[in-house]
């Protein structure tokens, strides 16, 4: 209890408090009531970052879970389940830093090793990482691959405790391989996949690191997400106030997915003890 209020609560509470006043990290804070909130929704910068991270989010949640849904479904029953397990978590135990670096080669429009393979095959490779229609989703694309593993290996539990039992009963009753995964796998799976998806939407509306080390929000604006914005107003800008304020809505926008999240879990989740 005393660790979470010192390291939960007390930063949310410091947090909300500076949200409504103007300082500069150093100097006296004036407080300013709700001035920031309201720089913030007629800043042009911050829609950008909202409508950017809103798309990616669109791409990245269902994108991220069906990838590792699916992965985890063709490695449940493979030999050698061990070695995939550990080679599809490798990117997950690697600086974001780093792989982030050996995207940009790899997505590089002139020399990159996509635009290579593409070319073997008589197709043009466009400027993923400078042109505006592909930003997005190239980072998109390197978010999924990265978050992969990790979902995959969640999935992958979550497909081992389902009991051998009751797809022996379907067996007998001549249930197809659709009909065993509709009503046996997906219901008993519904706990895990809610789980990921709770995860995966935090994770995508807080995306940062990619953006920064990829394409620094560009070209223009168009990569140019809400995490990013807040970093630029603390540290690039020295407002802590207006960047206060987009975490705070950030964190409102968050909470409200995840209380969605659990509302409308109650009519797709199933729990084995019939328990919510």
């Amino acid at each position: 209890m005393i660790g979470m209020i010192l390291f939960s609560l007390l930063p949310l509470m410091f947090a909300f408090g500076i949200s409504f006043m103007q300082w500069d990290g150093f100097g006296e804070r004036t407080f300013v009531g709700l001035e920031n909130y309201i720089t913030q929704f007629q800043d042009s910068n911050f829609r950008a970052a909202m409508r950017n991270t809103t798309i990616y989010s669109l791409i990245v949640i269902p994108g991220g879970i069906a990838a590792a849904l699916l992965s985890a479904l063709a490695l449940n029953k493979v030999k050698g389940k061990d070695f995939y397990r550990m080679f599809f978590f490798m990117p997950v135990v690697t600086s974001s830093v780093s792989i982030a670096v050996i995207w940009m080669w790899l997505l590089n429009g002139d020399f990159g090793l996509i635009n290579q393979m593409l070319a073997a095959v008589g197709v043009e490779g466009p400027n993923w990482l400078t042109d505006r229609r592909f930003v997005l989703p190239s980072i998109a694309m390197l978010s999924i691959w990265w978050g992969l593993g990790t979902n995959m290996v969640i999935f992958l539990a979550g497909l081992q405790g389902i009991s051998r039992s009751y797809y022996e009963a379907a067996e007998i009753d001549g249930a197809s391989a659709w009909q065993k995964f509709k009503n046996i796998t997906m219901p008993l799976l519904s706990p895990t996949t809610f789980f990921v998806a709770i995860m995966t939407v935090i994770g995508s509306f807080q995306v940062f690191d990619q953006a920064y080390v990829m394409t620094q929000g560009g070209p223009g604006n168009a990569s140019y997400t809400l995490v990013l914005h807040i970093f630029d107003e603390a540290f690039t800008r020295s407002s802590f106030g207006t960047s206060t304020s987009a975490a705070m809505i950030l964190f409102v926008i968050i909470l409200i997915f995840t209380l969605i999240q659990f509302t409308v879990s109650r009519k797709w989740v199933h729990y084995e003890d019939g328990g919510r």
